[in-house]
């Protein structure tokens, strides 16, 4: 009986907490949606409606973003908004967490998996999250490694959100051939949740 009330909480819970999480945040938006429009009179519209004018406002977002007169008054107001060093703090970091979840088709370093190796010959795996170190401290570092190239390499701590970003030569990486959701995913549990634990292919 106790394993098969387990079974069941294993199958169910995960579906159960992402639908709920889900749910959530659809009736967060919604709220919004519905507060935005109270502030110009509408009341008691379709329940759904603030949850579709929140989404055609991002769409109209999205759109204006893609003009550049528009993204360029944005930054000129966001380098005015970081001046103060609290909001610049708590800003850069969502900022940043974002654009590590958000691939960019762009950047072709932005989340490659790979594998570094450990003093022990063991390794662990890690994301290169940029091109290149933050010029002060690759002119320290060339002073010392001439010949070497740095990346800032995220490696993600189990059950957790965070993690701890390391300075890694590009030599001393195997770069992998391995989905970045797969590799997250396989992380975030200590290797208990694989959709594919084959590496497919590694090179440096």
């Amino acid at each position: 009986m106790h394993k098969v009330i387990t079974r069941g909480i294993v199958r169910i819970l995960p579906m159960a907490l992402s639908l709920w999480i889900f749910w959530s945040i659809s009736v967060g938006l919604n709220d919004i949606g519905l507060a935005m429009l109270g502030l110009v009179g509408i009341q008691e519209p379709w329940q759904a409606t603030g949850f579709l004018v929140v989404f055609g406002l991002l769409l109209v977002v999205g759109l204006a973003f893609s003009v550049s007169p528009i993204f360029w008054l944005y930054q000129k107001l966001e380098a005015q908004v970081l001046r103060f060093p609290l909001f610049k703090t708590v800003h850069g970091a969502i900022k940043d967490m974002a654009s590590l979840v958000i691939s960019d088709a762009k950047t072709p370093h932005h989340r490659q998996t790979v594998l570094v190796k450990q003093a022990n010959d063991s390794y662990v795996v890690g994301f290169v999250t940029a091109a290149a170190v933050p010029t002060p401290v690759s002119e320290v570092l060339t002073e010392s490694y001439p010949a070497e190239e740095w990346v800032p390499v995220l490696m993600q701590l189990s059950y957790q959100v965070a993690g701890v970003t390391t300075l890694v030569k590009k030599s001393d990486l195997i770069y992998v051939d391995w989905p970045f959701e797969d590799a997250m995913r396989f992380m975030l549990t200590a290797g208990i949740s694989q959709t594919d634990p084959t590496l497919v292919k590694h090179n440096r």
